[in-house]
């Protein structure tokens, strides 16, 4: 299969200390791509040496057929950086700011304007073009660094923890901007503290820790490394005179059943995740007379997960 950015074998040094230690990954054309890791782990000095801005020791890095080392200012027309620490100047208006960073990249006259009022009104500021960071909050800063980042539509966009300190509102913009860039065919590598994040817009997930890769996938592939069991909790009304052991005997002999626990009026249903038998449940349900009042499906959460394979929590 062909990537469209593809890292074998990455080493970087510094001095004695080695930051990524044989790291290896596969990102899709058009695919937000989350990478994450506690802090230490790598993740800054993977995203400085993908975009250019950082050399290696040992490793092949190939982005669109092109080769990191050998095709250097060919592969620094197609990135888009959003760093986590907001870069813009606070004595340039908005509409300045992203100008200049897309003049950078070789627009000029017209098509710069032009490409840097199309960055704003994308980012939800286009009202707000002869305004000066100075004046802004905190989330409209985001969305401008934003801007600055995407208005030469660079195919690889680099987002570092972008939601970092915003308001809701802003948050929830940023977040469905990024699916947009990807619908309209952006590579997007995202990473972030905030977990509901990343399982929300995230094609594919790699954790790294000390340098190296500890897994990567979808969501639903690095729950199978944690545990292949998914908790069914089906509230009812039960009869005094419900026989639960004799209900849990007839249970237990479908495939991939775990365990049946009762507390109170609700039953629990531990069962492989490969394994759905949650409509034959509800019909055994109601041929015994029992109402289903709620249901409630129960996998690891991204951050569980998380801590299982790296032993950290993410900060």
């Amino acid at each position: 299969m062909s990537y469209y950015i593809s890292v074998q074998n990455l080493v970087k040094k510094y001095g004695e200390l080695c930051a990524v230690d044989n790291l290896s990954f596969s990102v899709n054309k058009g695919e937000i791509f989350g990478l994450l890791g506690p802090n230490g782990a790598g993740k800054s000095t993977t995203l400085s040496v993908l975009t250019t801005l950082s050399d290696f020791n040992k490793g092949e890095i190939i982005l669109n057929g092109l080769d990191i080392r050998k095709d250097k200012m060919e592969i620094k027309q197609l990135i888009g950086m959003v760093p986590q620490d907001i870069a813009v100047y606070d004595h340039l208006n908005a509409l300045e700011n992203v100008k200049f960073f897309a003049s950078l990249y070789g627009l000029k006259g017209r098509q710069l304007t032009e490409s840097a009022k199309e960055a704003l009104e994308f980012v939800g500021l286009s009202d707000k073009q002869s305004i000066k960071p100075k004046h802004m909050s905190g989330g409209m800063k985001r969305r401008l660094n934003i801007a600055c980042g995407i208005a030469h539509a660079p195919q690889l966009i680099v987002m570092d923890e972008p939601t970092v300190g915003v308001d809701t509102q802003s948050r929830e913009h940023i977040l469905n901007s990024i699916k947009v860039l990807r619908d309209r065919g952006a590579t997007v590598i995202y990473t972030s503290h905030y977990m509901n994040e990343v399982e929300e817009i995230c094609d594919r997930i790699a954790i790294i820790d000390k340098g190296q890769m500890v897994a990567c996938g979808t969501k639903a592939e690095l729950v199978s490394l944690v545990t292949d069991v998914q908790s069914v909790y089906i509230e009812t009304k039960l009869p005094i005179d419900f026989n639960f052991e004799e209900f849990k005997k007839k249970q237990m002999v479908m495939p991939g059943m775990r365990a049946l626990s009762l507390k109170e009026n609700i039953i629990r249903m531990d069962i492989t995740i490969n394994h759905n038998h949650l409509s034959k449940m509800i019909e055994q349900f109601l041929s015994l007379g029992l109402p289903v009042i709620n249901i409630n499906t129960e996998v690891p959460n991204l951050d569980t997960m998380f801590l299982t394979l790296t032993g950290h929590e993410l900060r």
